[in-house]
């Protein structure tokens, strides 16, 4: 009984500190990402939200995609669950994309980055 407690006790320290390891990582790679972008989050945000007239930013986040470093946005708008995702280039402040997610696909799109 005290073999298990003990076994318990060290699987949750162990999930703890890979958890903990796992922030620190992202927000160091986010670090390094911000320390390359030329527009402020708060410019990406102000373009974006001019592409969904009502919208509330979500969630924000920046990121490369397809080889171009972008803020990404996903932005609710009131009246439908819908997300749209609006990605703005970090070094110029162009629009590259603007798409709308089910809130479903939106879900399973979070759980399979959750995986990696």
């Amino acid at each position: 009984m005290k073999t298990k407690s003990i076994l318990t006790s060290t699987l949750a320290l162990v999930l703890l500190v890979v958890g903990i390891v796992g922030c620190a990582t992202e927000a160091q790679e986010q670090a390094k990402l911000a320390e390359q972008a030329k527009i402020s989050r708060a410019a990406a945000e102000q373009t974006a939200l001019s592409k969904v007239p009502g919208g509330t930013v979500k969630e924000a986040e920046l990121e490369k995609e397809d080889g171009k470093l972008v803020w990404s946005f996903d932005i609710t708008t009131p009246g439908t669950t819908d997300i749209t995702e609006v990605l703005v280039d970090a070094n110029t402040g162009a629009v590259v994309s603007v798409e709308k997610e089910k809130a479903k696909d939106e879900a399973k799109e979070k759980t399979e980055e959750s995986k990696k």
